[in-house]
């Protein structure tokens, strides 16, 4: 970590954090030993213990909530400070932290972070995949990328793909089964359920004629990975809810057909979500411009295309 007069505050926030010495120094590059001399060294200045260390444990004492509480609050001035005083640069720069699903943000996003990179090499990116949505507060993200809504009503969003969902099974499994004709019918269909987040099993929520119908499916493959369950639907193992996103090269070549198109599903209309706009900095702002830039022109089409199938699926 650099020699900067907030570099102990930001070097206690980590240790906080990660709450473990051994990690703090990893996410720094130190080695242990010199993490442990560098809190023996700020405890010392201070004249207080701010932790409590035993060989498995570490906890902050009632001084060093205190220390943590104000560093937080200037560390986070001292950003607000930087971003305010460089809007007028031209170019974005500095450090920029990215949130994204697991599958998409892995064969999507991170190409995309690739050529944004090239064209503002002045900002630094990590990124970060994982399975369910994080805290951006509480992670120090400085956005996420995420289909559909998050639940956490202290960020603001902004949508960046409009991208409906359906039902959908191979043409080789509607043969053997029968095309259903009703929401009724799903119950004697063979359904492979994409286990996501807390959603509750085995349950399917469809919109007709402006009131809300509930199924329970049946099925015997499930699973948390959206390709995995998508490569069973293409093998003709049952009838699968997924967003056009994932389903539009499928139905364009015949490999998949949508059934009951009649029934609207709920979105996974793809959004960018980021703690505050107020304080945004203008890489952030950069990064979110960018990629509502990339996807103007699939979203245009998919919704086209989208269309096209559904009166097709009829």
């Amino acid at each position: 970590m650099k020699n900067e007069p907030a570099s102990d505050m930001q070097f206690f926030v980590l240790v906080a954090k990660h709450g473990s010495l051994a990690a703090a120094a990893r996410a720094i590059d130190l080695t242990p030993p010199a993490a442990t001399k560098r809190l023996a060294t700020l405890e010392s200045r201070l004249g207080v213990r701010l932790v409590n260390r035993t060989t498995r444990t570490l906890s902050l004492t009632s001084e060093g909530e205190t220390y943590l509480q104000h560093a937080s609050r200037i560390l986070a001035e001292i950003k607000e400070m930087e971003d305010a005083v460089s809007q007028g640069r031209s170019a974005p720069r500095g450090l920029l932290r990215v949130n994204a699903t697991l599958g998409f943000g892995r064969t999507t996003i991170a190409p995309l972070v690739s050529t944004f990179t090239a064209r503002y090499p002045e900002v630094e990116i990590q990124m970060e995949v994982t399975d369910r949505p994080v805290d951006l507060v509480e992670s120090g993200f400085d956005l996420a990328i995420r289909f559909g809504a998050l639940p956490d009503k202290r960020l603001n969003a902004r949508k960046i793909m409009s991208n409906r969902r359906f039902l959908c099974a191979s043409p080789g499994y509607l043969e053997r089964h029968g095309v259903p004709k009703s929401l009724a019918d799903l119950a004697n269909h063979r359904c492979i359920i994409h286990r996501q987040n807390d959603d509750a099993y085995g349950i399917w929520r469809f919109m007709h004629q402006d009131h809300t119908e509930i199924v329970k499916v049946h099925g015997a493959l499930s699973s948390n990975d959206g390709d995995i369950v998508l490569g069973w639907a293409l093998d003709g193992h049952g009838i699968l809810i997924r967003s056009e996103w994932d389903l539009a090269k499928y139905l364009d070549s015949g490999r998949l057909k949508i059934v009951l198109p009649e029934f609207d599903l709920p979105a996974a209309d793809l959004f960018v979500y980021y703690p505050s706009k107020r304080n945004q900095t203008i890489r952030a702002r950069a990064f979110i411009d960018f990629l509502v830039e990339h996807f103007r022109g699939p979203q245009d089409s998919q919704n086209g295309g989208g269309k096209r199938r559904e009166r097709k699926g009829k």
